[in-house]
Parts: structure tokens; sequence; C-alpha cells
């Protein structure tokens, strides 16, 4: 036997998808309760309809709790980051600090939302930019939904090249190809849709902080970054993928600070009706002595703290190799479901790197910044318990919806739904199927939370669409990448990684209604332009 490919089966595959999101954006729900909804869905749909055994339901949920406990070593730490610095009043500098790089506020913004949020993806990725960005954003004054916006637009061009390329190499590995004239062709279409999300997302951040005036201001810096974080992407992505974002993140955040000096920018600007700042509450108070003494870089050493570890562990390959000794993961056995879909045996699955992971660089980070800051006087006494205890209170929420979400995509995976839903999807629209190949993607990443873990997931079967439907191969698979890309911006895991940070868990269903349209366009847009690409050339 084999998967039913039918209208019925689909239907019942997307079922836990639709009630998810109904739940979040239609009636606003958090993810912490539409999380256990979707995962009831799933699993009576796995056993009844998809003939699953329930060890397989107990092994593929085994594996999202673990997923999900991986996950959760990314929030804690990014929690604690900035709760220390809360604790030691250092945004208030930071703000300050911010205002002589530049007087314009929107520049300021689009540094750290766009620019320095594109690099820490470079780096490190698996959410680290959304946690570490949104809560920089809220220092400045943005409010906490809006931070969480932006910094997940800002992040989702670099996710393909970003990490060190581990999800274009996901890629070429699961589809196989070796040409290197195809590879390059593919890391040329790739590279091309990143260039889209990018320039889309420094436009939206414009238009959300001052609409047609924000557009006009903003917009001498949105193209000159674009066309490096794009363009240069694009070209260097020819020579060496691995290091196309972070060389261009890098040359973007040296550019930003020159950018503050000119005359676009070195002059006060400040839109009075932006919607997306929080102009209240602005006059905090703050401990004066502290205000004097500490600067902006100062305030910003925990940051400066993880970007030094993160470049030194990760781009010193001796060093990153010593720290790998110790992985921790589990071995889970080969489970077949009653229509013959297999769950391959794995001996090591989803493995920590515990000295090389990106909850460790935090953590260490954040203890760095917790002793730099006591030592100045910035954090009085019982300041340690205190941030433990705000820690602790905004982290045990996000477990729930986490570990939820984690394993609803897990059983729809192992029990052959996913697969049914791409399959099906695909089936259906053969004559339109490149406008349909990015939604593929972004099925992929709102699925996993991650686009290495939807080229996983569906880059063999983009590859093997193109072959069947006669598709050039090389924009297939750019288009699948792509949309994995543009498809994190909407990935509840994402979403709460934010949400968690910046103390407003519980309004995921509020950012996904925002998020949605402009995500939808941009992958539509992809698509349009991939079926016109056909048409003419094909």
């Amino acid at each position: 036997m084999s998967l039913p490919i039918t209208l019925n089966y689909w239907l019942l595959a997307l079922l836990p998808i639709v009630v998810l999101m109904l739940l979040m954006v239609k009636f606003r729900w958090g993810a912490a309760e539409a999380a256990p909804v979707g995962v009831i869905i799933a699993l009576v749909s796995g056993v009844v309809f998809y003939k699953a055994p329930w060890d397989l339901i107990a092994l593929e949920s085994a594996k999202g709790i673990w997923n999900g406990i991986a996950v959760l070593t990314v929030v804690l730490p990014a929690i604690l980051i900035y709760e220390v610095t809360n604790e030691a009043k250092a945004f208030e500098p930071f703000r300050k600090g911010m205002q002589k790089f530049s007087p314009n506020e929107l520049l300021q913004i689009l540094a750290i939302g766009w620019v320095f949020v594109s690099f820490l993806q470079g780096v490190t990725g698996f959410g680290v930019p959304v946690a570490v960005g949104a809560p920089l954003l809220v220092g400045i004054g943005v409010t906490p939904l809006w931070a969480v916006i932006i910094s997940l637009y800002g992040q989702a061009w670099a996710n393909t090249f970003g990490t060190l390329a581990v999800a274009w190499d996901a890629l070429i590995l699961q589809t196989g190809i070796s040409d290197p004239a195809l590879i390059k062709a593919t890391a040329l279409w790739a590279s091309g849709f990143n260039w889209l999300i990018n320039i889309a997302a420094g436009i939206l951040i414009c238009y959300f902080y001052g609409g047609r005036k924000g557009l006009k201001t903003g917009l001498p810096a949105v193209l000159i970054i674009s066309l490096i974080h794009g363009g240069g992407q694009m070209l260097f992505s020819q020579a060496n993928p691995t290091l196309a974002n972070f060389v261009m993140a890098c040359i973007a955040l040296a550019v930003v600070f020159l950018l503050g000096k000119t005359s676009w920018y070195n002059k006060p600007y400040q839109e009075p009706d932006s919607m997306i700042m929080d102009r209240k509450g602005r006059e905090v108070d703050w401990d004066e002595k502290v205000d004097k003494e500490m600067s902006l870089h100062q305030a910003f050493i925990p940051y400066y703290a993880l970007t030094f570890i993160t470049l030194f562990v990760l781009l010193i390959k001796p060093v990153e190799n010593a720290l790998s000794f110790l992985k921790i993961g589990f071995a889970f056995p080969e489970t077949l479901t009653a229509f013959g879909h297999v769950n391959k045996a794995v001996q090591l699955y989803s493995p920590i790197t515990v000295f090389t992971h990106s909850g460790t660089f935090l953590l260490i980070a954040a203890l760095i910044g917790y002793f730099s800051f006591k030592k100045m006087g910035a954090i009085a006494t019982g300041g340690g318990r205190r941030i433990f205890l705000s820690t602790m209170e905004k982290v045990m929420p996000a477990a729930i919806a986490t570990i939820g979400l984690i394993v609803m995509s897990k059983i729809m995976d192992g029990t052959g739904q996913t697969v049914v839903l791409a399959y099906g999807t695909a089936n259906a629209t053969q004559a339109i199927y490149p406008v349909i190949a990015p939604f593929i993607g972004v099925l992929g990443s709102f699925m996993t939370s991650s686009n290495m873990s939807s080229n996983i997931l569906f880059g063999s079967f983009q590859d093997t669409m193109s072959s069947l439907l006669g598709l050039d191969r090389a924009a297939i698979l750019g288009a699948q990448t792509g949309g994995g890309a543009i498809g994190s911006v909407i990935a509840p895991g994402k979403v709460l990684l934010g949400t968690t940070t910046t103390g407003i868990l519980g309004l995921e269903g509020e950012v996904m209604r925002k998020i949605l349209p402009p995500t939808l366009l941009i992958t539509g847009l992809s698509g349009v332009f991939l079926l016109v690409f056909h048409l003419i050339f094909r």
C-alpha cells in the first residue's frame, strides 16, 4: 500500500494547520492554547485515518519533545540576556547611544531590526536573531508587538545562506545534485528570491514606521543596504555559498554606521504618530549615576560577547572541531504506518552539540553581561534573584507552546500527513506548479520553524516535480529554499521566541494577523515571477 493522495486525505492533512491558524489569527488565541488543539487533531487523524500505530505516535511525540527542548535551550538564555540587560537598566544608555550613532529614529530601527538581525542570522540562526533583536528594538522605543514583527522580517532573507549556509547545504545533500553548473544556477535563483525578500523587508519596515513619509525617508538606506545584502549575496553565492550571507551582513553592518553620518540621516527625524513606537512612558526612573556612567558600548557588552564568542567558535574551524566532541541525542527505531510510510531509524536524532550550540553562546554572553554590570554597580542587591524569577516566569508558558507546536508537526510528518499535503497540492496544480513551488517551501518552514528542515522535508519532492513537469530544476529548487526563507516569518516557533523575549506571550495570534498578508504576497510574487519565466523561456 502507499499513501492515498486523495482530496479527502489532503483535507484531513490540512485540518490541523487550518484550525491552528483560525484559532491564532481569527480568534486570537495564544500559541500555548492553540497548540494542544492542533496536536489532538493531528493525532486523531494520524491514528484513525492514516493508520499509524500508537508506538509511532509515541516515538514521533518523543522526537517533538526533544526538538522542543532544543529550542528552549535557546529561548531560556535569550530571555536571560534580556533580563540581565533590563535589570542593569542598560536599555536607556543603549537608546541614547543609538541616537548618537544617528538621530534618525528610522535608521536606528533599520540598523537593529534589519541589519544587525541579518548579521546574527548569518552566524547563529535557530531563532536567535528574533530572540535577541526584538528586545533590542523594544529598548529603543518600539512596541513589543512591532519589535517581533520587524525582527521576523529582518532575518528572513538570510535563512538560506545564513548560519554558514546550513539550509543550503541541506538542500544540496537532500537532492544529491553534483553538477557544478547546476549548483551555481540553483544558488543564483535562491539568492535572487532572497533579494526580493530582503528589499521587501526593508520597505515594509519603513512603511510600518511612517507610511509614505517613512518610505521616502528610509528609501536611500534600503536601496544601499539591499544592494549589499541581496546583490552581494547573489554574487558571492557563485564563489562561496558558505560565506555568502555572513560576508555581506558584515559589510552592511559597517555601511549602516557610515549612513548615520551622511546628510540623509545625520539630522533628527522622528515620526510623532508612528504606529510602531511607544511614545508613552518613555520617562523611566533610571538611576542617574548609572545613566551617566554607562556608555553605549558598556550597555552592549552582552551582545558584543555573543558576537565575539559565535565568530570565534564557528569561523575558526579547529576551535569548532575541538568543541564539537560532546553531542547529546537519542536513537530512534524505524517506524511504519499501514500505508507504508516509513520513518527511518536514526542512531543520533537531532543531536545538540553542547559547546557549539547557540544556547551555550547566549548563556555565556548573559553571564558575562551579568558580572560586567554587577562590577559597574548597575545591578543592585537581589538583582540576580529577580533576573532568575522573571526568566522562569516567561519560559514556562513558552515551553508548553513550543513543545506542542513541534509535536504536532512531528506527528503530521511521521504519519505521512505532510507528504500528502505537499503531493496533493502539486498534483492538483501541475499547470501552474511554478506558482505553488515557493508555497511548498513556506509550508515546510511553517511546520518545522526551519528553512533547513523545510529543504530536508521537501527538497527531493520539489526536485522530482521539476523533472516530471519539465520545469527548470535550478529555478524550482531556488523557489523551495526561497519559500522556506520567507516562511520563517510565519513559523510559530520563531513567533513564540519573539513574543516570549519581549514579554507579550499569548499575543502570537496578533502577530500572525499582521504578518500573514505581506508574507503571502511576497511568496505569491515569487511564484508569479517563476511562472512567467517558465512561460517565456521554457
